[in-house]
């Protein structure tokens, strides 16, 4: 179990270590190195998703370790309240940052096992404080470089904490 202080409230996440066992791993590592400490929820879109884990106060971005095989082709959904790994266009891109699933988001499931069709992996899911999560969605959102649905003022994970 991890929790995310976050300075809305709690999160508590659950990982999923039986379906997406290299994800999971590599998300707790970070979470138990304290990496996710001090970043912010970059990107909050109302009805689909609040991603974070790659950047701290002011939008800074923070160095990674080595992006990790997706695991997509797991088997599980995008559902509301699942968390997956953000990824750039290259499907086996991530390494830190993940998103919470505000919304049944299919259309990010694994299809087939190509550029187009491999999704992006879910790995756990909220299990405490899905009401914090709907909060995000609550905060004025804006572009910041060249970001957008920034939101305006910084929703952070101040602590992490590895049950």
């Amino acid at each position: 179990m991890i929790t995310f202080k976050t300075t809305l409230g709690d999160i508590q996440i659950e990982l999923d270590f039986d379906n997406a066992p290299v994800t999971a791993k590599n998300f707790q590592q970070y979470a138990e190195d304290g990496f996710y400490n001090g970043t912010i929820f970059h990107r909050v879109i109302k009805g689909f998703m609040a991603q974070g884990g790659g950047f701290a106060s002011g939008m800074d971005e923070k160095d990674s370790r080595e992006s990790i095989q997706n695991e997509a082709n797991n088997g599980l959904s995008n559902a509301r309240g699942t968390l997956a790994m953000a990824r750039t266009q290259d499907p086996h891109s991530a390494s830190a940052q993940f998103f919470i699933n505000l919304a049944d988001n299919d259309f990010l499931n694994f299809k087939s096992e190509d550029v187009q069709g491999w999704g992006y992996c879910v790995f756990g899911k909220v299990v405490e404080g899905m009401d914090i999560v709907d909060k995000m969605t609550l905060v004025d959102t804006g572009r910041m470089g060249f970001h957008d649905d920034v939101p305006k003022e910084e929703i952070i994970i101040e602590e992490t904490i590895v049950a």
